[in-house]
């Protein structure tokens, strides 16, 4: 079945980086923000949220990392992929929080390209989920000055309390991200829902720590999401809801990209 419809006001290509390829979906004008989508994929509502960065005078670079690109998530598909990612996929990982994913090496290269394209002041990239800690490792690339973290996943904590404050960074990649923040001025935001067990006080307690008042932190109550197949989870996708809290910090993110990007 195809889902085409999801994506067709986008162009496509492939892009490789050291013997990595994954499709990668275009669309706007402007500086670029890298959008990394959730589970299960690069679904119709995380393009919705690409889309309104397009608007906002932006190019947004969407890759497919798994998944099937345009597709609805719901619970079985979500699971199926989460399945999958867990038990075939080696670009992730997903247990381990002492060092950034292998894939994270692709983002900052297709970065650095989006950077030449599209100019601007830098990049920006969000990341929700699985992906949600990956726009803080590709921080360590000097392309990229606008990092969001929406509901950062990984590692996946479990029940012992070091992985839970653990952000998917090396110390020396951690160290690289607190001495661009201090020397350029930037700054990164993290969005979660409180109650989310998948995003433990833990792991914002650990950015607080590391990078103090140069890290934002949005977070939300049960009652400011949209309802959908799962608790809340997703900030900025299944539950955003057009107004209130939820849509206010689309709209910061949105803001936050602009400014740091010079759209």
């Amino acid at each position: 079945m195809g889902y085409e419809a999801a994506l067709a006001d986008y162009t496509t290509f492939d892009f490789t980086h050291e013997g990595r390829t994954f499709p990668v979906y275009r669309r706007g004008s402007g500086p670029a923000v890298i959008v990394m989508h959730e589970m299960p994929g690069l679904h119709p509502l995380v393009v919705q949220f690409a889309d309104r960065v397009a608007a906002a005078g932006m190019t947004v670079f969407c890759p497919s990392l798994f998944g099937v690109p345009g597709k609805p998530a719901g619970k079985a598909y979500a699971l199926t992929t989460a399945l999958g990612v867990l038990c075939i996929r080696r670009e992730f990982h997903v247990w381990r929080g002492d060092r950034s994913s292998p894939v994270v090496d692709w983002l900052k290269a297709l970065s650095r390209q989006a950077l030449a394209e599209c100019g601007g002041k830098g990049v920006g990239a969000v990341g929700m989920c699985f992906t949600g800690g990956f726009a803080l490792a590709m921080m360590t690339d000097p392309s990229v000055v606008a990092p969001v973290l929406s509901q950062p996943s990984l590692p996946i904590a479990g029940k012992r309390p070091k992985p839970s404050g653990q952000i998917g960074l090396s110390p020396a990649e951690i160290a690289c991200v607190k001495g661009r923040l201090a020397d350029e001025d930037l700054s990164v935001i993290g969005l979660r829902f409180k109650s989310d067990t998948l995003v433990p006080d833990a792991r914002f307690d650990t950015y607080r720590r590391e990078f103090g008042d140069r890290f934002e932190a949005i977070e939300l109550e049960d009652a400011d999401a949209k309802p959908a197949f799962i608790p809340p989870h997703s900030v900025l996708t299944l539950h955003l809801k057009e107004e209130g809290p939820t849509k206010a910090a689309e709209q910061r993110v949105i803001q936050f990209f602009r400014e740091r990007t010079g759209a």
